[in-house]
């Protein structure tokens, strides 16, 4: 496992499996993960960012973390869009919840690494994505991955607010 900074924060490089699509409900496997969300995106795809959104709130209801959840539904969904926008190529998102941590990676079919712009002023939507994952992840990076590249981000989490016992928030 390698180490590097990234924005500025701790980060944290490792490889992905490329299995098909899969969701995996949240109780906690023998690897330590709660939960696994895949999903592969067509290209310029936007109608799938809500779907991901969604997908991501129902792996996270459970931990009883309105805060995070939203932080994590925000940050995907601009990684997300980034990749379907600027890419114009498919895009796989992989969503990996331990009790201690949430990854979320987006892969593209791109080798050219993302850049951080300064947001243009006034009311627009464009520059920002990079920005807001800096500003709100514990980590994030870039890592090439066959022909693209991985853009991933990690939240730490507190460990509470999921009873593995008995299944509900405590």
């Amino acid at each position: 496992m390698a180490r590097h900074q990234a924005g500025g924060r701790r980060a944290v490089t490792h490889g992905s499996s490329d299995a098909p699509e899969a969701v995996e409900a949240a109780e906690e496997k023998a690897d330590g993960r709660l939960g696994h969300l895949r999903r592969r995106l067509g290209r310029s795809d936007l109608a799938a960012v809500p779907e991901v959104r969604r997908a991501l709130r129902e792996l996270l209801r459970l931990r009883g973390d309105p805060g995070r959840a939203e932080t994590a539904e925000l940050l995907t969904t601009e990684m997300v869009t980034n990749a379907l926008v600027h890419t114009e190529h498919d895009a796989e998102v992989t969503v990996t919840l331990t009790a201690f941590k949430l990854r979320v990676e987006v892969r593209d079919f791109v080798a050219r690494h993302p850049t951080m712009h300064v947001a243009a002023g006034g009311d627009s939507t464009h520059g920002r994505g990079l920005m807001l994952v800096q500003a709100l992840a514990d980590a994030w990076g870039v890592r090439a991955q066959g022909v693209g590249k991985v853009v991933w981000f990690d939240l730490d989490l507190d460990g509470g607010g999921l009873d593995l016992k008995g299944g509900g928030s405590a």
